[in-house]
């Protein structure tokens, strides 16, 4: 159980307080409800570049990591489909630095031409070095826009076109942080050696001028219902012969997730798993093979993602998968096979809340979905799955209708497919 008391400032930021005095550290959470799906079209990875624009500096700080680092602390962030999320931490009694430096990033980032050009620069490195040049580094620049027509999730968060970036404008680029980065469309979650008093104070100091921005009201195009298989096959210089297939499942805050997630674990998390035992143990066709959610707030997928051996075709591999994939629809899991799965996924969550940084991400995060307290409610989401659950999700979802398949065939493997 995380305790924690939750206020909001006047401009609408929302701030998340987690006391723990058994640490020196704080963590320092910052969420923006802003991801690669809130981007236009003919303008996307924009989310991602500002990931990096962020540490270029501000109005009153030319470079965010030296203060930080002077004062012990250290940081990051990430970005995916839903949320920008930057985190750091450092030693309780120089707290007041860390809302020095989030505050002045959201009231009025430094846009220099040099700072954007590095930084687009820095993107399109990492685009080609991690999307283009790299073994089955386009494997989701493939499958998304295949899995999803409409909705902007089809393409990766580095962008769909490394030309969005390059070519990103200084008025595109202003008018984007403008939209987003704004008090009233974050979350500002702080836990460790902090006391509730304390963090209301430093966030009015710090925070409560800031403009609250206009609000942004999110309307995305709804992905129609998938009625038929899609497939693609490319070929590429790549050492083993791919096979993915992802079906369309459910919302991260629709209570068939966990089920759904749950069915993952029961395919390939850990060496006892079905898909571990059956195909790459048993029957050697894969020498990896790995089932798993995308975890998107709004409906996501569930991927199967499996190295073919040489010698094995396409043909071979997919028929052994649907073979697994009957198997669950069948019959009901054993209550011992599905009890295993269930405590993993509890020793992982309890592992991850071992960490204050964690705590005040997961804090945010449910903030994000809707109120902070789902952090200690999901535990008891995965346990209250029956294995009545998991056969009628099975049967929904992991159909061929709403598969999309790519085959992402190795140039110089030979076998007939």
């Amino acid at each position: 159980m995380i305790n924690f008391e939750k206020f909001a400032l006047d401009n609408g930021l929302r701030v998340i307080v987690h006391t723990d005095k058994t640490t020196p550290m704080v963590a320092v959470n910052v969420l923006y409800d802003v991801g690669s799906k809130d981007e236009q079209p003919d303008k996307t990875g924009f989310a991602h570049l500002f990931e990096h624009l962020m540490f270029g500096g501000s109005m009153n700080i030319p470079v965010y990591d030296e203060p930080l680092e002077r004062v012990g602390g250290e940081n990051n962030a990430f970005t995916n489909s839903d949320m920008t999320n930057y985190y750091l931490t450092l030693p309780k009694q120089n707290i007041e630095t860390a809302f020095w430096l989030e505050s002045d990033r959201m009231l009025n980032l430094a846009f220099s031409k040099k700072s954007l050009e590095v930084q687009r620069n820095v993107v399109s490195e990492e685009f080609k070095q991690n999307y283009l040049n790299q073994p089955y580094g386009d494997f989701w620049m493939l499958l998304r826009p295949m899995v999803f027509e409409v909705h902007p999730y089809q393409w990766p968060t580095i962008g769909r076109d490394i030309s969005h970036i390059t070519g990103a404008e200084m008025e595109d680029v202003k008018s984007f942080y403008h939209k987003f980065y704004n008090p009233n469309n974050s979350i500002l979650s702080i836990a460790g050696n902090i006391e509730v008093d304390e963090v209301k104070m430093l966030a009015e100091k710090w925070f409560g001028s800031i403009p609250a921005g206009e609000t942004y009201n999110r309307v995305l195009p709804q992905e129609p219902h998938q009625k038929q298989a899609r497939q693609e096959t490319v070929e590429r210089d790549v050492p083993f012969d791919v096979l993915g297939k992802a079906y369309h499942m459910a919302s991260r805050l629709d209570s068939r997730y966990y089920a759904h997630d749950l069915i993952t674990d029961l395919f390939s998390n850990g060496d006892s798993s079905r898909f571990t035992q059956e195909l790459v143990k048993k029957q050697k066709l894969f020498s990896d093979i790995q089932a798993f959610v995308t975890g998107e707030i709004e409906e996501g997928l569930l991927v199967i993602y499996g190295k073919l051996h040489h010698g094995i075709t396409f043909e071979e591999a997919e028929k052994a998968i649907e073979a697994e994939l009957d198997k669950l629809k069948a019959s009901l899991v054993d209550n011992d096979e599905l009890q295993k799965v269930k405590n993993k996924v509890e020793a992982t969550l309890t592992f991850y809340e071992m960490r204050v940084q964690e705590r005040a991400f997961q804090l945010a995060y449910g903030e994000l979905l809707g109120d902070a307290s789902l952090v200690n409610h999901e535990i008891d989401k995965y346990q209250a799955v029956k294995p009545e659950d998991i056969q009628r999700e099975a049967n929904a979802i992991l159909i061929p209708t709403n598969c999309s398949t790519l085959y992402y065939k190795a140039k110089n493997n030979h076998n007939e497919q």
